[in-house]
């Protein structure tokens, strides 16, 4: 069985009703619907969503980190404590658990969507699609989970604050971000709960479209600059001289980052990595197993993500067809959701394939390679390219005017993704039109910020009084 990060849920953290009120009728209309989310907001006020404080049977901080550090690899939780201590970002990338036991017990409408479940700004960027367009949309979504869509929605807001001060921007920039994230949400869901059915199936929110509706010309011209950077470098053909030897067959190693599993030299794969290429292939469609198998696998390694995914077993695999063109997929461990003791456990048997139904239900277009596969131990994994024009954009470097644009693409990016798989029109009738329920997370996302700070302290002083181990490493 997947590992799973599960805490004793406190009494102030059970759900009285997550179902959604009423199953999807297809004979009722857009106005019904929409009329039907208006009267939630008689059970749920809008200006509910404001209140954040700490219950008193609150799990401690530290207790949550180290919950969630449960069925990693040890040699690697030092590592993920010294990243998740750099800052109040940082930490708030790390610790989805921690968020997850404190929107449980937040005000919801009772209506469900595929959650991402993890969703911050950073997790946010540019994808390709199966036909080269550039498509923005989220694309880390380890945490997938049907669940209110509030959590996500607040989850979001609350990183662009945490976000704001962490790039020393004012606190009134803070506000209008998560404002102009939310009002962006809010706007798009109406106009998606009156679109047809396949249309809103077929939609994607395209690059080149974002593009052309910033009014910045600076900005404007910098993201078309990016975009045509993007589209040459961050492909498989792209990363193969960064990650691999001068011989071009083996990965090189490039620690802590990079490594080969003990006792394996470059080019010798693990047995245990052939085993679960092999179920992985199983998983895709016939025209797509065709075309992985005109590719022979290299070399493996084991390679350590992000923040929040570092301890669980990841690794890349070099493949390369006849004329020597490569191909390199990554195998990411799939854990139980952190939301699965709040929102109910997976209908899958492999978190894996959890993983993928939450990617091709959230995104407009998914990687061809996506699939899933059971390893030793009972670990569960998902797999996609390591990288297919993936953009992923520099947000510690934002000044108020791009964190504010990119506010808007994400509260787009949510709302359709959202609308995907819930009920756009009720969830536009309970927001409405005025900007009460905007105004309701600007105030919850300063409160949980604050909350945020506090936590992260309290981890800093646990590191530094000896009670949690912790690498820091050296800035590059």
């Amino acid at each position: 069985m997947a590992h799973a990060a599960v805490v004793e849920i406190p009494k102030s953290r059970r759900p009285i009703n997550l179902e959604i009120p009423v199953p999807f009728e297809a004979h009722r209309s857009p106005a019904e619907f929409k009329a039907m989310g208006k009267a939630l907001r008689d059970k749920c006020p809008r200006t509910s969503h404001a209140e954040w404080k700490p219950p008193h049977d609150r799990p401690a901080p530290v207790r949550l980190v180290l919950k969630a550090a449960e069925g990693r690899v040890p040699d690697l939780l030092p590592l993920r404590h010294g990243r998740m201590v750099l800052s109040p970002f940082t930490f708030y990338r790390g610790s989805a658990l921690a968020m997850a036991v404190d929107l449980a017990g937040t005000p919801a409408t009772g209506l469900r969507v595929q959650c991402g479940g993890d969703s911050h700004l950073v997790n946010f960027r540019g994808l390709a699609t199966p036909e080269r367009q550039v498509i923005f949309a989220i694309n880390d979504l380890d945490e997938t989970l049907p669940a209110p869509w509030e959590w996500d929605l607040k989850r979001l807001a609350a990183s662009f604050v945490i976000a704001c001060r962490d790039n020393g921007l004012s606190e009134s920039v803070a506000k209008d971000a998560v404002l102009s994230c939310v009002r962006s949400y809010r706007e798009h869901m109406a106009e998606f709960a009156e679109m047809k059915l396949l249309d809103l199936w077929y939609f994607a929110v395209e690059a080149e479209m974002l593009i052309a509706s910033i009014e910045d010309a600076g900005i404007r011209r910098g993201a078309i600059k990016n975009l045509a950077k993007a589209r040459e470098s961050s492909t498989s053909e792209g990363i193969f001289p960064k990650l691999t030897e001068v011989s071009g067959a083996i990965i090189k190693d490039n620690l802590p980052a990079i490594y080969h599993w003990k006792g394996h030299t470059a080019g010798d794969v693990h047995p245990n990595a052939k085993q679960i290429f092999d179920r992985y292939r199983e998983t895709l469609a016939p025209a797509h197993q065709m075309l992985l198998d005109r590719y022979d696998i290299k070399d493996a390694a084991i390679k350590v993500v992000g923040v929040g995914s570092v301890g669980t077993v990841c690794s890349v695999v070099l493949l390369m067809a006849g004329d020597g063109e490569p191909l390199i997929l990554q195998f990411k461990e799939a854990r139980a959701s952190v939301l699965e003791a709040y929102a109910g456990k997976s209908v899958y048997p492999n978190q894996g394939q959890r993983v993928v139904a939450g990617h091709r239900l959230m995104q407009p277009a998914s990687d061809i390679f996506l699939g899933w596969a059971e390893g030793g131990q009972g670990r569960h994994f998902y797999v996609r390219q390591l990288r297919d024009i993936k953009i992923k954009l520099a947000v510690e470097t934002f000044e108020a005017a791009r964190m504010i644009v990119f506010a808007e693409c994400c509260g787009y990016s949510l709302a359709l993704s959202h609308a995907r798989s819930g009920n756009p029109a009720m969830i536009s009738g309970y927001l409405g039109k005025r900007d009460t329920f905007d105004e309701a997370l600007a105030a919850f996302s300063v409160a949980y910020a604050d909350q945020n700070e506090k936590d992260h302290a309290v981890l800093k002083r646990a590191i530094r009084d000896g009670k949690v181990e912790a690498v820091i490493e050296k800035a590059k």
